[in-house]
């Protein structure tokens, strides 16, 4: 016996059936992915707890300690009956206020305003000079290798190698003067001695942001500057409206490296000019200075303070310039979402 439908003979059959299967699989619901999105949560956790862990270590809890350090103090006085007490004492923000007061506010001042000053011009510079260099590494030419080895040299040397070395050249005697003719102390305390510091900074790091930004530049499609040149934009103009934007994020980058990295600035200047000179003093030789004296509990405001500062430096970056990654992802999730409700609806 035969089964088989004859559809040619009942055409209506078959649309009633197909219209039946679409209104049936309109209807039934869709699968539910809480359970694969919990399980990826899962499992990022998972891979991403032993980074977190260590972090903790290094990080997290020299943090904290160096806070509660800051509220105490360390060494002997006397209780209200005379008897001399050692070890540590809560002070509270005792530590904190005697830094904006009293004799310590204005070598807290200096250190400060020193520190400010530091970030501003040498990053500045470098960020000039680094694309400079970078430009002129992109291009080429016969021993481009030389020129890219003997630009990243400074950045290789110690920074403790290239104060000495800097310090032999600002010496009365040295090649500084010979130079120019005329004597300068730059090691001496004053404006010479921020300059001196000025200098050998810019020359040991502009490579790092060129190298940075060396690696922006090759990943620019050739075409791009092809068609920019087809539409008739100068040299100029290529640089200004295709080349710094493309390199946007690498130079956002190398430059807030270098501003975290000269707000913490401790050896160049002490090995270059020497510690407390109030010319180049930084928050991060007062804190030492606080430190070797003894004084722990002052020692770890200072550096509280100092990590406070760095922390709104970077987060008032990230913002200004829109380079906000967990904002953005933050975004796209909330329009991925809006998107798989309008689809639902």
């Amino acid at each position: 016996m035969s089964t088989e439908v004859n559809t040619e003979a009942s055409p209506d059959v078959g649309s009633e059936v197909t219209g039946v299967s679409r209104r049936a699989t309109a209807r039934s619901p869709r699968p539910r992915r809480s359970g694969g999105r919990r399980g990826e949560r899962r499992m990022a956790a998972l891979l991403l707890s032993p980074t977190l862990l260590v972090l903790a270590m290094v990080v997290g809890y020299p943090v904290v300690a160096g806070l509660r350090e800051s509220l105490y103090t360390r060494g002997s006085g006397l209780d209200a009956d005379g008897f001399v007490v050692q070890g540590n004492k809560f002070v509270g923000l005792d530590n904190y206020t005697s830094i904006f007061q009293g004799d310590r506010a204005d070598a807290f001042w200096n250190a400060f305003t020193n520190t400010t000053f530091f970030t501003l011009t040498t990053v500045t510079l470098e960020t000039v000079i680094g694309v400079g260099m970078a430009l002129i590494m992109q291009q080429a030419f016969r021993g481009r290798s030389v020129v890219r080895a003997s630009i990243l040299v400074p950045w290789a040397i110690p920074t403790a190698i290239s104060g000495l070395l800097w310090r032999w050249i600002f010496q009365a005697d040295g090649a500084a003067n010979a130079v120019l003719g005329h004597q300068v102390l730059w090691t001496a305390d004053g404006f010479p001695a921020k300059l001196a510091v000025i200098i050998a900074e810019v020359w040991k790091t502009s490579p790092f942001i060129g190298l940075l930004v060396l690696a922006g530049l090759q990943m620019i499609p050739r075409e791009v500057h092809e068609a920019a040149k087809v539409d008739g934009a100068s040299t100029l103009q290529r640089f200004a409206f295709v080349t710094l934007p493309l390199i946007r994020p690498a130079l956002l980058v190398a430059i807030l490296f270098r501003m975290l990295d000269v707000l913490r600035m401790f050896d160049l200047p002490a090995v270059l000019i020497g510690v407390n000179q109030k010319s180049v003093e930084t928050l991060t030789m007062l804190a030492w200075f606080e430190a070797t004296n003894l004084r722990y509990g002052s020692a770890a405001a200072y550096a509280t303070l100092l990590f406070a500062y760095i922390a709104l430096i970077a987060y008032l970056f990230v913002k200004l310039l829109g380079a906000d990654i967990i904002g953005e992802a933050r975004q796209a999730r909330e329009q991925a979402r809006g998107a798989r409700k309008a689809a639902k609806r």
